[in-house]
């Protein structure tokens, strides 16, 4: 039963949505229903959880990739460009 209904929320949800409030308001409802014990509603919170936090760093890393490739093409100065640069200029003022 346990395994249905993870998937119907990562299913219907979206995984990467799922805010821990969410999670254990639909929990709650499943123990209240009978349909789940205290035992595996805090099971199906924590995996839930942490499937949703997998999913955020992966969608982060992608967009970060996404927004690299992206500022590299547009040959675009990063922070570290224009960190290298004043301290080059630093270096040169001391002279």
């Amino acid at each position: 039963m346990i395994e249905l209904i993870k998937k119907a929320m990562l299913t219907g949800l979206g995984v990467a949505s799922l805010t821990k409030e969410k999670i254990e308001e639909v929990a709650k409802d499943f123990i209240e229903k009978g349909k789940l014990t205290e035992q595996e509603g805090k099971k199906l919170v924590d995996e839930l959880m942490a499937r949703s936090e997998e999913s955020k760093e992966d969608i982060k890393k992608q967009v970060d990739e996404v927004v690299g490739k992206a500022i590299s093409k547009l040959d675009i100065a990063t922070k570290d460009d224009i960190a290298a640069l004043r301290a080059e200029i630093l270096a040169m003022k001391k002279e």
